[in-house]
């Protein structure tokens, strides 16, 4: 039987593409969302895959979310991370419900989401875990104290917890997109990308959500059982470094 997948904020943008991309490679696919219900539902529309309701920064309802799609399509074998928001503001004019929204969507997410199947993976002595961390979390983001925070942290809990699972069959590696296609993007005005964010790009051009979502393909097969602890870096060449 083919292996579920679950993919966080899994309706629009890069969670879309993902779910997609597994969908089309074979996976039975579930897609949580916080509440964009009119977007949850064009999505199921258009993909038949099933799609949930939660606030992945509430511990709780995790597991009660996850028992749910375990219910509906089986134990969870691949889980990608990808949930996120931004609340984007200098530190000396942030606000701490600004802060604790990102910590608390962004990262304790991770915790509450991979607390919730880590000891069924375990069992079944097989898992992949993707988290989707960003560009921002390697080399920090003026006006993104909170969401750069959040976003390095993905990658420090990426590698430890690869490290506690390697040896059970769990690889969980992260991936870190740069400037992508997305509805966010579409606020920034044309003088902006034209001047300021493209010239950072040295393949000059955004990325597109399906390059993120064939990177997550990748990283769910069985056969990259070899790879773990890993940051890919999907940004054009922007950032280099580790």
């Amino acid at each position: 039987m083919a292996r579920v997948a679950l993919v966080t904020g899994g309706v629009r943008g890069i969670g879309a593409a993902i779910a997609r991309a597994l969908q089309s490679a074979g996976y039975r696919v579930a897609a949580t969302y916080a509440g964009n219900t009119k977007a949850a539902e064009a999505f199921h529309a258009e993909t038949a895959i099933p799609v949930f309701q939660w606030d992945v920064g509430d511990f709780a309802a995790c597991g009660a979310g996850v028992k749910q799609v375990e219910a509906a399509l089986g134990p969870i074998e691949i889980l990608v991370n990808n949930a996120g928001i931004v609340r984007d503001s200098s530190l000396h004019k942030m606000t701490k419900a600004q802060w604790d929204a990102v910590i608390n969507t962004d990262l304790n997410a991770l915790f509450n989401m991979c607390r919730s199947v880590i000891e069924g993976m375990r069992s079944r002595k097989f898992g992949r875990i993707v988290n989707i961390a960003s560009i921002n979390g390697q080399k920090g983001q003026f006006g993104q104290t909170n969401y750069s925070a959040a976003k390095a942290g993905e990658l420090g809990f990426t590698r430890a917890l690869a490290l506690e699972s390697a040896r059970v069959g769990i690889t969980v590696n992260a991936i870190c997109p740069g400037y992508t296609h997305t509805e966010m993007l579409d606020a920034v005005s044309p003088e902006v990308m034209k001047d300021v964010i493209l010239p950072q790009i040295p393949i000059g051009r955004l990325g597109r959500p399906e390059e993120i979502a064939r990177a997550v393909v990748f990283l769910a097969a069985d056969e990259a059982g070899y790879i773990t602890g890993s940051t890919l870096s999907i940004n054009g060449g922007q950032y280099m470094g580790g």
